[in-house]
């Protein structure tokens, strides 16, 4: 979970302002509150979370010890291969987040069959991503979604239109989801060379080489 620190700073004889943070993990954000409180001079600190929900340091506090065991800081690295002759597609997704003040990595894949081409195949990725978080039992927290998709992520976001009626039939199972699970997410594009993790394992399922594993990140 991330969060902007906003406090208003008092000065002894020259008035105050407003000031505010980057983003940061939360429990980075409460260890500089502290410190910003020993000053004597910042006052009326609050916390504004990814979908714009403000928290007091008491209420911030308590939510963390709440979902102290539960996924956060959510990454999913996603892509889809496509075997045209075949009408084949491989899955790869990789997940990392935190749980209980541990990092982890998710890394799977899976073959996908009756699909008609590498759009289609990177949604259904997508969609693969979102059931394994299901799987990892996230629910109402933001997500950050990473591909080499500009059409896929592009049109999730909302920037592009989609014409197409199989891809539209995506987009609604995958709004769908998201809802179902109270994702809040947000759309990244990275070049195929940065997305190459989640691309090997993709390749891996088209050749029957799959793949579920969950590691810790040290």
């Amino acid at each position: 979970m991330k969060v902007i620190i906003h406090w208003n700073y008092k000065h002894p004889k020259k008035g105050s302002a407003i000031f505010h943070s980057d983003y940061l993990g939360a429990d980075e954000a409460l260890l500089i509150s502290e410190d910003l409180e020993k000053s004597g001079r910042a006052f009326e600190l609050e916390f504004e979370d990814e979908a714009g929900t403000v928290w007091t340091k008491k209420e911030l506090k308590k939510l963390m010890e709440e979902i102290e065991d539960e996924p956060q800081d959510i990454t999913v690295y996603f892509d889809g291969g496509f075997l045209k002759e075949e009408g084949l597609a491989g899955a790869g997704v990789v997940i990392y987040f935190t749980q209980s003040r541990k990092k982890w990595r998710i890394r799977a894949n899976k073959i996908l069959e009756v699909l008609d081409s590498n759009n289609e195949a990177e949604y259904a990725a997508l969609y693969y991503s979102l059931q394994e978080l299901q799987n990892l039992g996230v629910h109402n927290m933001p997500c950050t979604f990473i591909g080499d998709s500009q059409v896929v992520l592009n049109q999730l976001s909302g920037e592009w239109p989609c014409f197409e009626e199989s891809l539209n039939r995506w987009l609604d199972r995958i709004e769908q989801k998201i809802n179902e699970l109270g994702i809040h997410p947000t759309y990244t594009v990275i070049g195929r060379k940065e997305n190459q993790e989640a691309d090997k394992l993709a390749t891996q399922a088209l050749g029957r080489t799959f793949i579920s594993s969950k590691i810790e990140v040290i």
